[in-house]
């Protein structure tokens, strides 16, 4: 199931909403991109740390994101989405 939309939309989702074309282009990526064993043992160990913290069906507003020491700590998810990790900077 999609998410809700936002009613304050980050910088790229307000790009995408504006660029139909560049959304499918972006869909499609991602879709190949998500099929890879590493990002789904990556989502799978995030999805586990949830429902570990309970927030899994609770708290659709939180995240579990990394902290510099490499822990799973409960966080909002518009800005861990936003951080991008260490690939984007």
């Amino acid at each position: 199931m999609a998410p809700k939309r936002v009613k304050n939309p980050g910088r790229s989702a307000q790009y995408y909403r504006d660029n139909p074309e560049s959304y499918r282009k972006k869909l499609k990526y991602d879709t190949k991109s998500n099929k890879t064993a590493k990002d789904r043992k990556y989502r799978s160990e995030l999805t586990m740390a949830r429902a570990k913290a309970g927030l899994k069906g609770k708290r659709p507003d939180l995240d579990m994101c990394h902290t510099k020491g490499g822990k799973l700590k409960p966080c909002n998810a518009k800005k861990n989405r936003a951080k991008g990790g260490g690939k984007r900077k």
